[in-house]
């Protein structure tokens, strides 16, 4: 995997909160009190590691069907 694929590989803010269908800020909240995983400071931004976001649903749903 070459350096822009793994660069793409991470989702922004506004790109977690589509897939959440929640507000950015919602997101920045999240991250905030440590509901969400995997967010890491570039420059300005956040990036996101999707693979840390579908281990973190998998488990949010087990613990709901629980």
């Amino acid at each position: 995997m070459n350096l822009a694929e793994r660069i793409d590989k991470y989702l922004t803010t506004a790109e977690v909160a589509r897939r959440y269908r929640v507000a950015p800020a919602t997101v920045r909240y999240w991250r905030h009190i440590g509901y969400i995983p995997g967010g890491v400071k570039r420059g300005k931004g956040w990036l996101y590691d999707p693979d840390l976001l579908d281990q973190w649903d998998a488990e949010q749903e087990s613990a709901g069907a629980a």
